[in-house]
Protein backbone atom coordinates (compact mmCIF):
# COMPACT_ATOMS: atom_id res chain seq x y z
CA UNK A 1 0.00 0.00 0.00
CA UNK A 2 1.18 3.39 -1.02
CA UNK A 3 1.23 6.67 1.27
CA UNK A 4 -2.22 8.54 1.20
CA UNK A 5 -2.33 11.70 0.23
CA UNK A 6 -4.65 13.51 2.24
CA UNK A 7 -6.23 17.36 2.93
CA UNK A 8 -8.41 18.78 5.21
CA UNK A 9 -11.44 18.11 2.44
CA UNK A 10 -10.54 14.56 1.08
CA UNK A 11 -10.97 13.70 4.70
CA UNK A 12 -14.14 14.65 4.97
CA UNK A 13 -14.81 12.27 1.31
CA UNK A 14 -12.88 9.54 3.24
CA UNK A 15 -15.49 9.87 6.24
CA UNK A 16 -18.80 9.87 4.14
CA UNK A 17 -17.11 6.73 1.80
CA UNK A 18 -16.64 5.25 5.67
CA UNK A 19 -20.10 5.76 6.77
CA UNK A 20 -21.20 4.28 3.03
CA UNK A 21 -19.02 1.35 3.95
CA UNK A 22 -21.10 0.57 7.58
CA UNK A 23 -24.20 0.46 5.56
CA UNK A 24 -22.53 -2.43 3.67
CA UNK A 25 -21.90 -0.74 0.50
CA UNK A 26 -18.72 -2.03 0.28
CA UNK A 27 -19.73 -5.71 -0.63
CA UNK A 28 -23.28 -4.94 -2.22
CA UNK A 29 -25.29 -2.22 -3.71
CA UNK A 30 -27.06 -0.39 -1.01
CA UNK A 31 -30.01 2.26 -1.52
CA UNK A 32 -29.41 5.49 0.72
CA UNK A 33 -31.31 8.80 0.18
CA UNK A 34 -28.72 12.12 0.80
CA UNK A 35 -31.77 12.36 4.29
CA UNK A 36 -30.32 9.29 5.75
CA UNK A 37 -26.86 9.63 5.10
CA UNK A 38 -26.80 13.11 6.41
CA UNK A 39 -28.59 11.83 9.63
CA UNK A 40 -25.82 9.27 10.10
CA UNK A 41 -23.05 11.78 9.12
CA UNK A 42 -24.37 14.46 11.54
CA UNK A 43 -25.07 17.05 8.78
CA UNK A 44 -26.60 18.42 6.19
CA UNK A 45 -28.43 17.06 3.08
CA UNK A 46 -27.15 19.47 0.91
CA UNK A 47 -22.94 18.40 2.28
CA UNK A 48 -24.01 14.36 1.73
CA UNK A 49 -25.32 15.68 -1.54
CA UNK A 50 -22.38 17.43 -2.58
CA UNK A 51 -19.93 14.57 -1.19
CA UNK A 52 -21.66 11.77 -3.55
CA UNK A 53 -21.31 13.54 -6.27
CA UNK A 54 -17.83 14.62 -5.36
CA UNK A 55 -16.97 10.53 -4.87
CA UNK A 56 -19.15 9.00 -8.03
CA UNK A 57 -16.92 11.74 -9.71
CA UNK A 58 -13.24 10.97 -8.52
CA UNK A 59 -14.50 7.03 -9.12
CA UNK A 60 -14.87 5.57 -5.73
CA UNK A 61 -18.84 5.07 -5.91
CA UNK A 62 -21.05 4.06 -8.38
CA UNK A 63 -24.56 5.74 -8.28
CA UNK A 64 -27.92 4.85 -10.14
CA UNK A 65 -30.99 6.73 -9.81
CA UNK A 66 -34.17 4.76 -9.74
CA UNK A 67 -37.63 6.36 -8.73
CA UNK A 68 -37.20 4.09 -5.69
CA UNK A 69 -34.40 6.28 -4.25
CA UNK A 70 -30.69 6.04 -4.77
CA UNK A 71 -28.56 3.01 -5.50
CA UNK A 72 -24.99 2.89 -4.41
CA UNK A 73 -22.10 0.84 -4.27
CA UNK A 74 -18.30 1.44 -3.64
CA UNK A 75 -15.83 0.89 -6.23
CA UNK A 76 -12.58 -1.29 -6.70
CA UNK A 77 -10.84 2.00 -6.34
CA UNK A 78 -12.84 3.33 -3.27
CA UNK A 79 -12.03 0.19 -1.41
CA UNK A 80 -8.35 0.57 -2.22
CA UNK A 81 -8.07 3.64 -0.67
CA UNK A 82 -10.21 2.47 2.62
CA UNK A 83 -7.59 -0.63 2.64
CA UNK A 84 -4.87 1.76 2.34
CA UNK A 85 -6.20 3.73 5.26
CA UNK A 86 -7.04 0.57 6.92
CA UNK A 87 -3.05 -0.44 6.44
CA UNK A 88 -1.66 2.88 7.58
CA UNK A 89 -3.40 3.14 11.17
CA UNK A 90 -2.42 -0.79 11.25
CA UNK A 91 1.21 0.28 10.77
CA UNK A 92 0.91 3.47 13.16
CA UNK A 93 -0.93 1.10 15.83
CA UNK A 94 1.45 -1.86 15.54
CA UNK A 95 4.87 -0.59 14.82
CA UNK A 96 7.56 -0.72 16.76
CA UNK A 97 8.58 3.24 15.68
CA UNK A 98 6.46 5.62 15.17
CA UNK A 99 6.41 6.64 11.38
CA UNK A 100 8.08 9.86 12.12
CA UNK A 101 9.09 12.67 15.46
CA UNK A 102 9.69 16.04 14.99
CA UNK A 103 12.40 18.02 16.29
CA UNK A 104 12.78 22.09 16.59
CA UNK A 105 16.00 23.47 16.99
CA UNK A 106 17.91 26.91 16.15
CA UNK A 107 20.21 27.49 13.39
CA UNK A 108 23.65 28.30 14.02
CA UNK A 109 27.03 28.77 12.26
CA UNK A 110 29.06 25.34 12.64
CA UNK A 111 32.70 24.50 12.00
CA UNK A 112 32.46 24.32 8.19
CA UNK A 113 33.81 21.21 8.45
CA UNK A 114 30.07 19.81 6.91
CA UNK A 115 30.98 20.95 3.78
CA UNK A 116 34.43 19.39 3.42
CA UNK A 117 33.06 15.59 4.92
CA UNK A 118 29.95 15.71 2.40
CA UNK A 119 32.29 16.20 -0.25
CA UNK A 120 34.73 13.06 0.37
CA UNK A 121 33.95 10.82 -2.66
CA UNK A 122 33.77 7.51 0.07
CA UNK A 123 31.27 9.52 1.52
CA UNK A 124 29.06 11.43 -1.13
CA UNK A 125 28.92 8.35 -3.52
CA UNK A 126 27.44 6.30 -0.57
CA UNK A 127 25.00 9.06 0.35
CA UNK A 128 23.90 9.07 -3.72
CA UNK A 129 22.99 5.37 -3.68
CA UNK A 130 21.37 5.09 -0.12
CA UNK A 131 20.08 8.54 0.23
CA UNK A 132 18.93 9.00 -3.44
CA UNK A 133 20.24 12.64 -3.91
CA UNK A 134 23.94 14.37 -4.00
CA UNK A 135 24.15 16.17 -0.97
CA UNK A 136 24.62 20.37 -1.19
CA UNK A 137 28.40 20.69 0.51
CA UNK A 138 27.66 21.71 3.93
CA UNK A 139 25.32 20.88 6.82
CA UNK A 140 22.16 22.75 8.72
CA UNK A 141 23.13 23.12 12.40
CA UNK A 142 20.57 22.79 14.78
CA UNK A 143 21.03 23.96 18.37
CA UNK A 144 18.28 21.48 20.59
CA UNK A 145 17.52 24.16 23.17
CA UNK A 146 14.47 22.05 25.27
CA UNK A 147 14.12 19.30 27.27
CA UNK A 148 11.51 17.26 24.99
CA UNK A 149 13.63 17.86 21.83
CA UNK A 150 16.95 16.40 23.93
CA UNK A 151 14.80 13.46 24.92
CA UNK A 152 13.50 12.78 21.63
CA UNK A 153 16.91 13.09 20.06
CA UNK A 154 17.99 10.38 22.39
CA UNK A 155 15.33 8.02 21.07
CA UNK A 156 15.97 8.44 17.91
CA UNK A 157 19.53 7.32 18.15
CA UNK A 158 17.86 3.82 18.83
CA UNK A 159 16.20 3.50 15.79
CA UNK A 160 17.04 1.79 12.76
CA UNK A 161 18.94 4.35 10.45
CA UNK A 162 20.44 4.22 6.71
CA UNK A 163 24.07 3.45 7.32
CA UNK A 164 26.80 5.13 5.77
CA UNK A 165 30.21 3.01 6.44
CA UNK A 166 33.10 3.71 7.19
CA UNK A 167 36.30 3.89 5.16
CA UNK A 168 40.09 4.83 4.79
CA UNK A 169 41.72 6.47 2.60
CA UNK A 170 45.84 7.11 1.46
CA UNK A 171 45.71 9.34 4.61
CA UNK A 172 43.41 9.14 7.39
CA UNK A 173 40.31 6.76 8.19
CA UNK A 174 36.44 7.76 8.05
CA UNK A 175 33.87 6.73 10.49
CA UNK A 176 30.34 5.58 9.77
CA UNK A 177 26.94 7.66 9.81
CA UNK A 178 23.95 6.91 10.80
CA UNK A 179 21.32 8.78 8.80
CA UNK A 180 17.69 9.30 8.97
CA UNK A 181 15.21 10.92 5.92
CA UNK A 182 13.63 13.76 6.79
CA UNK A 183 11.88 16.75 5.93
CA UNK A 184 12.95 20.02 6.69
CA UNK A 185 10.31 22.98 7.41
CA UNK A 186 8.18 20.81 6.05
CA UNK A 187 9.24 21.75 2.36
CA UNK A 188 12.23 20.28 1.90
CA UNK A 189 13.10 16.52 1.38
CA UNK A 190 16.87 15.51 3.51
CA UNK A 191 18.06 13.75 6.10
CA UNK A 192 19.21 13.91 9.37
CA UNK A 193 23.19 12.28 9.87
CA UNK A 194 24.44 11.08 13.06
CA UNK A 195 28.38 10.94 12.85
CA UNK A 196 29.74 8.40 15.32
CA UNK A 197 32.25 10.59 15.43
CA UNK A 198 30.97 14.05 15.24
CA UNK A 199 32.68 16.77 17.11
CA UNK A 200 29.32 17.99 18.17
CA UNK A 201 27.12 16.67 21.30
CA UNK A 202 23.98 15.25 21.17
CA UNK A 203 22.33 18.72 21.37
CA UNK A 204 22.40 19.41 18.16
CA UNK A 205 21.05 18.30 14.96
CA UNK A 206 22.88 17.94 11.38
CA UNK A 207 21.04 18.06 8.46
CA UNK A 208 21.33 17.63 4.47
CA UNK A 209 19.85 18.17 1.51
CA UNK A 210 20.43 18.44 -1.93
CA UNK A 211 19.83 22.16 -2.11
CA UNK A 212 21.66 25.12 -0.09
CA UNK A 213 18.90 24.79 2.84
CA UNK A 214 19.49 28.20 3.54
CA UNK A 215 19.15 30.14 0.60
CA UNK A 216 15.77 27.96 -0.13
CA UNK A 217 14.16 28.61 2.69
CA UNK A 218 15.19 31.84 3.64
CA UNK A 219 16.99 31.24 6.89
CA UNK A 220 19.40 32.56 9.25
CA UNK A 221 21.19 32.32 12.42
CA UNK A 222 18.97 32.18 15.34
CA UNK A 223 15.90 30.94 13.38
CA UNK A 224 14.16 28.13 14.99
CA UNK A 225 13.84 25.26 12.27
CA UNK A 226 11.48 22.29 12.82
CA UNK A 227 12.79 18.60 10.95
CA UNK A 228 10.22 15.88 10.66
CA UNK A 229 12.78 12.93 10.85
CA UNK A 230 10.91 10.00 9.10
CA UNK A 231 11.75 6.54 10.64
CA UNK A 232 12.48 3.33 8.60
CA UNK A 233 9.63 0.54 8.25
Amino acid sequence: MGPLNIDLRSWKLFFTLYKLAELGACSRTVKVSTEYLSEKMGTSQQTASRHLIKLEKIGWIKRTITPEGCLTKITDSGKAELKKLYSNLRLIFEATYPPSITLEGILFTGLSEGAYYVTVEGYRKQFMEKLGFDPYPGTLNLKLTTEYDMKTMSELEAYPAIEIKGFKDESRSFGSVKCYPAIINNRVKGAVIYALRSHYNASVLEVIAPIFLRARLKLKDGNKVKVEVLTLP
